[in-house]
């Protein structure tokens, strides 16, 4: 096999760093360089020492933009755009930016969401990876929207790991804050429902419901855990052979007749849904890992699309049991 010359810019932190972690081992790529600013000079091994023996790159300052194939772009959000003016890349070069700078379409960034948008992924050179809350809301909802049931307002919770928020140490991310504690952050404003919208309207034209979403931090390292529910007439199993419906070619997003938790998502590319009717209301719970599918390993899955390959390859991973 013919492996993929590929670069990631900004590997420092925790989406570059799962990066890396899925990468070193993917069988049809061939990591050329990784890009950090704040690390140059070190060993990878040194930043992330769960890859010692794994990989002995180590971390440039310098952009090589010639003969490379595939770049993933794991900058802080805002800086992508700015990057990309200092640096051009080959038109034939496939970006994979896991900002949020171009998740509006923008620049010929196709909106990076397999399960609605594999299709134009597999010929597409810019991709926009979709946000962490938005991957799990908008797989929670999906099915609902393309079938025109939801009518009224969409109230949903979510809660996730300390990890959504960056390797940067904040107040409210430490272990001193987070540990035995749960608190509630941009309360119906989050810059996620800007995307879920936008993917919404174009599954349904009509689509115009208010979107109430409460996230939650979590006391927790990684997972999200979405609760989305609406209105609804028809009935639980009507609902549930919808979903099933849907997603039954999505290599990772499966509807569970069980009742569902997070763990059965955390460490693996996986939306797992499960859908109930109760009170008059649709109830959808969605759990995924907030740095793979919600980031990192949804990349790798775009990744593969792109190049047409296998669409699991390299991320056959397990969950975490216990």
């Amino acid at each position: 096999m013919t492996r993929i010359k590929t670069a990631i810019i900004g590997a420092a932190g925790y989406t570059g760093g799962e990066l890396l972690r899925l990468l070193v081992h993917h069988p049809a790529c061939e990591l050329i360089y990784v890009h950090s600013n704040s690390q140059k000079g070190k060993k990878v091994s040194e930043v992330h020492p769960d890859l010692i023996g794994d990989c002995e790159l180590v971390f440039t300052d310098e952009v090589q933009t010639e003969g490379i194939e595939a770049v993933f772009l794991g900058l802080p959000h805002g800086q992508t755009k700015g990057f990309l003016e200092r640096h051009s890349f080959s038109p034939g070069t496939v970006l994979i930016d896991l900002s949020t700078d171009f998740r509006d379409e923008s620049n010929g960034f196709v909106y990076g969401l397999p399960e609605v948008n594999a299709e134009k992924i597999k010929s597409a050179k810019r991709i926009a990876n979709p946000g962490c809350f938005a991957t799990g809301i908008q797989l929670a909802l999906l099915p609902a929207i393309a079938k025109g049931w939801v009518k009224d307002t969409i109230q949903i919770s979510g809660v996730t790991g300390s990890t959504g928020a960056g390797k940067k140490l904040a107040e409210t991310s430490h272990f001193s804050y987070r540990s035995s504690n749960i608190s509630v952050y941009k309360l119906f404003t989050h810059q996620h429902l800007k995307e879920i919208n936008q993917t919404f309207s174009q599954l349904d034209s009509d689509f115009s419901s208010e979107i109430l979403f409460v996230p939650y931090r979590g006391n927790f390292p990684r997972g999200i855990w979405i609760t989305a529910y609406f209105p609804f007439g028809g009935t639980q199993e009507e609902a549930v052979a919808a979903y099933k419906e849907f997603y039954q070619d999505a290599a990772f997003t499966h509807v569970s007749d069980q009742d569902i938790d997070m763990k059965q998502a955390v460490n693996t590319n996986k939306c797992i849904l499960h859908v109930q009717k109760e009170a008059g209301q649709l109830v959808i719970y969605s759990a995924i890992d907030n740095l793979l599918k919600g980031a990192s390993g949804q990349a790798v899955q775009n990744y593969n699309l792109a190049f047409g390959l296998e669409e699991r390859m390299g991320l056959n991973l397990k969950s975490i049991g216990f």
